[in-house]
């Protein structure tokens, strides 16, 4: 048996998982363990057994791949409570894994195999584009979810301030020791453009306290290509250890922002907005933080593998601005 990680985990002994998680029949046993995918923020696994796989997924109290970022320890327990919230719902429950165990100490998560996959990540080369089929299927998730009653869900308020952090804050502070000009020669002069526009920054920081008050619906809270899988002819939604009651509208802004990011039309874009058919949509708020999303992702930390010019970034970036400052598209 191969564990194919940088140190041994007690998780992941077999008396563990047979004895304390109750995952193993007296005649299985464990063969080996691969990584399951690039995950970030956490260590995913498929392990593998004499009979089946399934997928185990622990966090850590800081960024799998990033140990020098500190990150809440029970964002499993959110994704957790995540999964138990939709399991009733016929549609729901369609798109994502089945749960098969959980252990709160370890924080340790385990989840049926959906088997090979992959994620929509190559949209950002532009090779391709999504499918307009795949894109509604995509709108018909997030219109459930959102129109799902939901009472005393956890307020996720840690993972809500770290992401608050990297989304309104760290891209737009000017002296933030990340060199722009590392990812792309002339980026970082263009993000002082909007770095010092201080109309822009303070429609950033009032959309930032809107998103850190309590809304009235379950989000997934960072719906971006990365957390959507091919599964055969069918797409599943993972990685809710984000989700948190808030505005709708930062669901469909975020998948807003990266449908433009791998270079779907506007209008195909607004098509997707109109399906979603809610008549008290607030577009505005939508569009900014679509806008925001944008911004971050061409400014901030968590880049994305874009194959996209300079000047295609500062025409991105001057679109974002006027959705942040017009909030309009």
């Amino acid at each position: 048996m191969t564990i194919r990680l940088e140190e041994p985990l007690d998780y992941l002994q077999e008396d563990f998982l047979r004895g304390r998680m109750n995952l193993l029949t007296p005649n299985e046993h464990i063969i080996d363990y691969r990584r399951a995918g690039e995950g970030n923020m956490n260590v995913v696994l498929r392990v593998l057994t004499n009979k089946r796989s399934f997928i185990l997924k622990q966090s850590r109290p800081y960024v799998a791949k990033y140990p020098q970022v500190a990150a809440p320890f029970e964002r499993i327990s959110i994704e957790h409570e995540f999964y138990a919230r939709i399991s009733d719902d016929t549609l729901l429950s369609t798109f994502t894994p089945k749960v098969y165990g959980f252990h709160e100490e370890h924080q340790v998560l385990v989840l049926e195999d959906l088997g090979f996959s992959t994620d929509f990540l190559p949209l950002y080369a532009r090779e391709n584009t999504i499918h307009y089929s795949d894109g509604m299927t995509l709108v018909a998730f997030l219109k459930a979810l959102h129109r799902l009653h939901v009472s005393n869900f956890p307020t996720n308020e840690k993972m809500k301030v770290l992401n608050h952090t990297h989304i309104f804050d760290f891209p737009f502070q000017k002296h933030n020791g990340f060199d722009l000009d590392q990812i792309q020669p002339g980026l970082q002069e263009a993000a002082n453009t909007y770095k010092s526009n201080q109309k822009l920054l303070e429609k950033i920081h009032r959309l930032g306290q809107i998103y850190l008050s309590t809304g009235k619906h379950l989000l997934h809270g960072d719906f971006y290509p990365g957390s959507w899988l091919r599964v055969g002819e069918a797409i599943k939604v993972i990685d809710m250890e984000f989700s948190f009651m808030g505005d709708r509208e930062f669901d469909l802004g975020v998948m807003v922002a990266h449908l433009m990011l791998a270079g779907v039309q506007i209008h195909s874009i607004h098509s997707y907005i109109t399906a979603y058919d809610e008549a008290d949509l607030d577009i505005a708020l939508l569009y900014s933080y679509a806008g925001v999303e944008l911004l971050r992702r061409l400014f901030g930390l968590a880049q994305l593998p874009l194959s996209i010019t300079l000047q295609e970034k500062i025409t991105l970036a001057d679109q974002a601005a006027t959705f942040i400052v017009d909030g309009n598209a």
